[in-house]
């Protein structure tokens, strides 16, 4: 039995859901110079920032979104039995590296979990699960979620994934980078590597209700292969996918469109073009294939959530925005229908989301149309 997401909020580097869709449609680069970091001390001079006037936090941003998809998917929290999940890579980290900075040691635990942020906006949810799994964390909330919603332990469940840039991951971006990038460049030959990028993601998943809500949530696989801190792994990722199709009931050839992980790094885009090749081989002409990270960055935990987020979109719509900084094809992805330059008029049923995270935290994503 699937689930059904009834509501979807966005926050980007572009803004809301709707500013954030229009801008992949054009085909926009958020990236922008660092302004809250100074760029000698990390290394990293560019990114994709949340640009407003209100103090930074991905709690904040978590709030808003919670807002806005409760309101949304007509839930309230006092009224049914509501579970928020978390997914995140670096929590409030840059809360803490503030108030290292303002010489505090009193930050509350428990601001580290979104809890205060969730349950101030959504007076009533039952409890609020971080998971902090890398880059792949919202992808592992979803699949929790499912299960909670199908197995009938709650009525509604919040997902959320939400990070935003701190000193201490930009450092470890600019010691491990070659050089210095300005842009993130997913399946190009010329990729010089990866950036963050600012966002947080709430869904709103319920029990499956035929004809209503934004998509069916069919399923998700997840693996874990610790091969490698860092570097992805072929046979984990793998068995993430099989996983995915295995348990939303649908062979390769009915996947439609992929949303690729597309961290535009030489260890991601080989591993998971030769993936995706693999998996789809005669499966003529194959699914359309696009990635958002050059568009908003990596947005780390909330990754996951925002290819979802917009797989939604471009189920809706039939409308597949392109991938943002693909100039020159890398030899690898030459068998991919990837899009690329501008959006293109579609009728996709079946979309595949793919996240992997360090240390091989893989969650593959299969959703279908409503």
């Amino acid at each position: 039995m699937a689930a059904t997401i009834t509501a979807s909020a966005v926050r980007t580097c572009f803004g809301d859901g709707p500013a954030t869709w229009d801008a992949l449609l054009r085909g926009d680069c958020g990236a922008a110079p660092m302004r809250r970091v100074d760029p000698r001390r990390v290394g990293v001079s560019h990114g994709y920032p949340i640009a407003d006037d209100r103090p930074f936090g991905p709690g904040r941003w978590l709030a808003d979104c919670v807002t806005e998809a409760l309101a949304a998917a007509g839930v309230d929290p006092l009224r049914r039995r509501v579970v928020s999940l978390v997914g995140t890579g670096l929590r409030e980290s840059a809360e803490v590296e503030r108030a290292a900075l303002a010489g505090r040691v009193d930050f509350p635990a428990e601001r580290l979990h979104f809890g205060p942020a969730v349950t101030g906006a959504a007076p009533g949810v039952d409890r609020v699960v971080t998971l902090a799994n890398a880059c792949s964390a919202g992808g592992h909330a979803l699949a929790l979620a499912q299960d909670l919603v199908e197995t009938g332990e709650a009525d509604a469940v919040l997902v959320g994934g939400t990070d935003g840039s701190t000193a201490s991951m930009l450092a470890m971006i600019g010691r491990v980078a070659a050089r210095p990038t300005e842009r993130i460049r997913p399946f190009d030959a010329d990729r010089t590597g990866v950036l963050l990028g600012d966002g947080a993601v709430v869904l709103v998943v319920e029990a499956d209700r035929p004809g209503a809500g934004l998509a069916r949530l069919l399923g998700t696989g997840l693996s874990c292969d610790a091969g490698h801190e860092t570097a992805p792994d072929r046979d984990g990722i793998l068995r993430a996918v099989h996983d995915a199709h295995r348990r939303a009931g649908r062979r390769p050839e009915q996947v439609d469109l992929v949303l690729a992980h597309g961290t535009g790094t030489a260890l991601n885009d080989e591993t998971e073009a030769r993936v995706l090749a693999e998996v789809f081989a005669g499966c003529a002409p194959g699914p359309l294939v696009t990635a958002l990270k050059g568009a908003v960055g990596h947005t780390s935990g909330g990754s996951a959530l925002l290819s979802v987020a917009v797989a939604i979109e471009a189920l809706r719509t039939g409308q597949v925005p392109p991938v943002v900084g693909l100039s020159r094809l890398a030899s690898e992805a030459a068998g991919l229908r990837l899009v690329r330059d501008r959006a293109v008029a579609a009728a996709p049923r079946v979309a595949q989301v793919d996240a992997f995270g360090f240390g091989g935290l893989n969650a593959v994503t299969l959703l279908e149309a409503s």
